[in-house]
């Protein structure tokens, strides 16, 4: 198993992500040894959906507007129909998720996380998935979708939904500890 020792991941999320997308990645994260900041667009907890109704709150260490990815070696993107939704339509949660893929450093999204990927724009001919619902809005925005448990493209690991966690969380794992990705484009 890969040593995560002084590697930093972000989470970005808020209301709305799916529980099991953001906890099994965290706890993946943290087992390997890295330290996971839960980063979100206000200090408030946020509320996590499970099973079609709120599920466990979970406290947030910082706000978007205070971080930089220069404060991270990599970016994780939780699911869930909400928290994506909101997230795209927030300045300084796209300015922060472009970021990472201008420095080059792994970014991971699921389900309908990749719906920020697009409103970044940095999905110009890359490999992913997501959840079936949006794959015509990542085609649009310039992916190569396919239907797959994971994809992995320079440092952009995707994944469908929560029952292709154990295959996502092994490929972030790998891919931070890597860290850099020459190709990784913005």
């Amino acid at each position: 198993m890969e040593n995560l020792e002084k590697k930093t991941v972000a989470i970005l999320a808020t209301n709305g992500f799916e529980e099991s997308e953001l906890f099994e990645p965290k706890n993946a994260l943290e087992k390997a040894g890295a330290e996971v900041h839960i980063i979100s667009l206000e200090k408030d907890d946020i509320k996590s959906w499970k099973d079609g109704n709120w599920g466990t709150s979970l406290k947030v260490d910082k706000t978007v507007d205070e971080v930089s990815q220069t404060d991270y070696n990599a970016l994780v993107l939780p699911g869930g129909v909400m928290n994506p939704d909101l997230l795209r339509v927030n300045d300084e949660a796209i300015r922060f998720t472009k970021s990472f893929f201008t420095a080059k450093k792994p970014v991971a999204a699921i389900c309908h996380a990749p719906w920020l990927l697009a409103e970044a724009d940095v999905l110009q001919g890359r490999k992913i998935t997501s959840y079936k619902s949006i794959k015509r809005d990542l085609v649009n925005a310039g992916a190569k979708w396919e239907d797959s448990e994971v994809v992995v493209d320079e440092g952009l690991v995707t994944s469908r939904n929560p029952n292709d966690l154990p295959a996502f969380c092994s490929k972030i794992v790998e891919e931070v500890y890597e860290g850099k990705h020459d190709m990784q484009t913005a």
